[in-house]
């Protein structure tokens, strides 16, 4: 398919320094809405990273955002609810019993924190509610403005262009926003500036070294071409954190099987079926979390040997290691 007029690309090396050397992995497109372009992914033989090369350029990947995509829409804050109602049972077990790994967070007191990739702004509240002092930043305008609604500090724009804050964060996160980033090299150079020494970095990323992967290549729900720009595994992400003057200190799998249905529905389009069970399969992955409880067992055993297709690392700043 021919790409749109308002789409630029652009070609970009291995951000880790290495010579020029790739070979072609698959050839992706846009699942989301299946807008027009064809996407190669390369892996760096030097290395081993994995990009979506060429690419939209930062100014033009906003065609691939749809107003309703997903992460934007999944973080909108829920009306005030009752906090005398009494809380449901599986509430409670997914409280104190479930643990999924999908925002694990070291245990720190309440302090400054930074999120990238705030969406709409429910992971904001969650932490202010929790005694958190937050700022958020998001490129996409629509929802950095439902947060700055709320009262939360939001820089609208990239990461790699923010600028730096008044006084350091003590926490970090990003969650599955890194493969979203256009220069992951330095957008984690910036942070390890704005990071107190003893503060945290978490991040969350979807697995390309997982079996899901594997088995479904081109189909695979998290490869989600090209609004994901690179593509991680937990070797690669090492490389780029060590890279970047960071280290990993812990790295959890996550405990849930959401890109599995929603593969198998990709796997479904590509063969001409769109029914109802196709429609179902494809929005799993952002609909269905309550599922996952029943699923949790087999997704704890996946987890223990990485192939859940998704994952949570926390990481120091190695210049105080």
């Amino acid at each position: 398919m021919p790409f749109p007029h308002q789409v630029k690309l652009e070609h970009r090396p291995c951000p880790l320094g290495c010579q020029p050397d790739d070979e072609l992995v698959l050839v992706a497109h846009d699942r989301l809405r299946d807008l027009p372009g064809e996407f190669p992914v390369v892996r760096c033989r030097t290395c081993g990273l994995m990009r979506t090369n060429p690419r939209p350029t930062p100014e033009t990947i906003g065609y691939y955002y749809p107003e309703d995509y997903g992460p934007h829409v999944g973080t909108r804050i829920a009306p005030r609810v009752n906090r005398d109602k009494p809380i449901q049972w599986w509430k409670y077990l997914r409280r104190h019993v479930f643990e999924f790994n999908t925002e694990r967070l070291p245990l720190q007191q309440p302090g400054r924190m930074l999120e990238i990739g705030s969406a709409s702004g429910v992971f904001l509240h969650q932490m202010a509610l929790r005694g958190w002092h937050v700022q958020g930043i998001e490129f996409a305008k629509g929802p950095a403005g439902a947060a700055l609604d709320l009262g939360y500090a939001v820089h609208i724009g990239r990461v790699e262009t923010a600028p730096d804050p008044i006084q350091p964060y003590d926490l970090i996160v990003g969650w599955m926003v890194l493969e979203h980033l256009h220069e992951p090299v330095t957008a984690l150079r910036k942070l390890h500036g704005w990071l107190a020494p003893d503060g945290w970095l978490v991040l969350s990323i979807p697995n390309a070294a997982s079996l899901e992967f594997r088995l479904f290549r081109n189909d695979w729900y998290a490869l989600q071409a090209p609004t994901h720009l690179y593509h991680y595994t937990p070797a690669t992400l090492g490389q780029l954190l060590g890279y970047t003057d960071w280290y990993i200190e812990r790295l959890f799998h996550h405990r849930v099987l959401n890109n599995l249905p929603g593969s198998l529905g990709h796997v479904l389009q590509r063969y001409g079926l769109h029914g109802r069970l196709t429609t179902l399969l494809v929005e799993f992955p952002e609909r269905a979390w309550h599922v996952q409880h029943i699923l949790y067992p087999i997704a704890f055993l996946m987890a223990a040997f990485g192939q859940t297709g998704r994952m949570t690392v926390w990481a120091r700043k190695r210049s105080e290691a």
